[in-house]
């Protein structure tokens, strides 16, 4: 007990897609374990929208300490390194108090932050993030990545390809997030960011993917179902949050805060929290008051449709990331994770809760988990970041994978046909017809 006791509290963190109930065994660990749960959620972080960012109830948080939820004002931008700085705070000093951060939501970048050294800093004056202009920076302005959003993408990529060609050459010119952030940390250090990034996996700890990890053996639990499952608990959970308010929600949201964008044309759904999976689901139905009300059931109906569409979508691309993040991407900077199948939930405890338990156990006693974390065949030879230009569709594809898929692709195989159709044309049409010349049997 006493080797135990000695032992630095681990780092729990939980992942899965929306809706596999992350919150509901952290919850039970935090109880169980004395643990405080820190949310990496990007929506969570602002006040208002409860329902649809899905934030635990004022009960739940009563059991279990919560950070890093409802904390900013709606207008307030938050970005990645924001996060990372107060979140680690938070965690230094949970550890600090000898209890155990237990990381859960579904923001898988806010995650990333927090589990590897991979955001850039700037070294002017002081370490500060390329983010934050707290300590100093080459640019004044304090939203210049929002700033460079509004550059037309061909421009945006245009500059950063003159100015970091190596870096452009791993993005999609329709990135502007990714090329406006490149061209940002240029802007605030004066050192490309591809040469930066290759810094980071050049440090010791560090791997192909990014920087070294920032706990010693942290513990990843996986939470995953069957995908039918998973589809019919998240049209039900989008049909609770109907029952529970969600209209009323944003109505009230939209009076409050968006209302006088859109009259002032300045209505911007990819920053804050506007940005939030149902707010702009539900655009046409909040901005049709002055419709009929065939026209509102209408488009009431369409955003409802649409709201379970792109959640089940955001959840599939939640697990691609664990996939690809941990289990087809192993080296020494890559942590283990177990996982736990949440498909039939009248089997939590002897699925998920006691296992959990078990792991987490062995971890705090500084041992080998009985359970064998998971693994997946990769190859390792495959290039996610290969550029590819296919000419025929007109599209830049990157990622060996995504280049696969995309030769197989019905539009990709749609112009091939007109191609070949066209070529076969051409062909008939410029053979010169020799019939004439044949001699005729007399």
């Amino acid at each position: 007990v006493s080797n135990a006791m000695s032992l630095p509290r681990p780092l729990v963190v939980i992942l899965g897609a929306t809706g596999c109930g992350k919150s509901r065994l952290a919850l039970e660990l935090g109880r169980r374990f004395t643990g405080e749960i820190v949310s990496a959620d990007s929506m969570q972080v602002y006040k208002g929208l409860d329902i649809i960012t899905n934030k635990v109830t004022p009960e739940e948080q009563q059991l279990c300490t919560h950070h890093m939820i409802s904390f900013l004002d709606p207008l307030v931008s938050f970005s990645v390194v924001d996060f990372r700085n107060k979140a680690l705070s938070v965690i230094e000093d949970i550890v600090d108090r000898q209890k155990i951060p237990i990381i859960v939501g579904g923001t898988n970048y806010y995650i990333e932050s927090l589990l590897w050294k991979v955001l850039v800093d700037t070294k002017e004056g002081g370490i500060c993030s390329a983010i934050d202009r707290s300590v100093g920076s080459r640019t004044s302005s304090p939203n210049r990545k929002e700033e460079l959003e509004k550059l037309d993408c061909q421009e945006l990529y245009k500059r950063l390809a003159e100015v970091d060609p190596a870096m452009a050459e791993k993005l999609h010119p329709h990135d502007k997030r990714k090329v406006a952030r490149s061209l940002q940390v240029y802007e605030e250090v004066g050192v490309p960011h591809s040469k930066l990034l290759l810094q980071q996996c050049q440090e010791e700890g560090g791997g192909p993917l990014g920087g070294a990890l920032r706990f010693p053996r942290p513990c990843i639990l996986w939470l995953h179902a069957d995908l039918p499952v998973l589809d019919k608990r998240l049209d039900l959970r989008v049909d609770n949050m109907l029952a529970a308010g969600l209209l009323e929600e944003l109505n009230g949201f939209h009076t409050l805060y968006n209302q006088q964008k859109i009259a002032e044309n300045s209505q911007d759904y990819q920053h804050g929290v506007f940005q939030s999976i149902g707010f702009k689901e539900f655009h046409e139905y909040l901005t049709s008051n002055n419709s009929c009300s065939e026209t509102r059931e209408k488009l009431l109906t369409q955003g409802i449709a649409a709201l379970k569409q792109v959640t089940k979508r955001y959840a599939r691309k939640q697990n691609k990331w664990v996939r690809n993040r941990f289990l087809k991407r192993p080296g020494p900077n890559v942590p283990p994770v177990y996982g736990l199948d949440v498909t039939d939930v009248s089997q939590w405890d002897e699925s998920v809760l006691q296992p959990a338990v078990r792991i987490l156990e062995s971890f705090l006693k500084g041992e080998e988990p009985a359970v064998q974390p998971l693994t997946m065949e990769y190859d390792q030879y495959e290039g996610k970041r290969n550029r590819r230009v296919c000419e025929l569709c007109d599209k830049i594809i990157l990622g060996d994978r995504e280049w696969k898929a995309h030769l197989k692709s019905k539009n990709h195989q749609y112009h091939l046909k007109r191609k070949k159709k066209a070529e076969t044309h051409f062909s008939t049409q410029s053979s010169p017809d020799t019939s004439e010349n044949i001699p005729q049997d007399s």
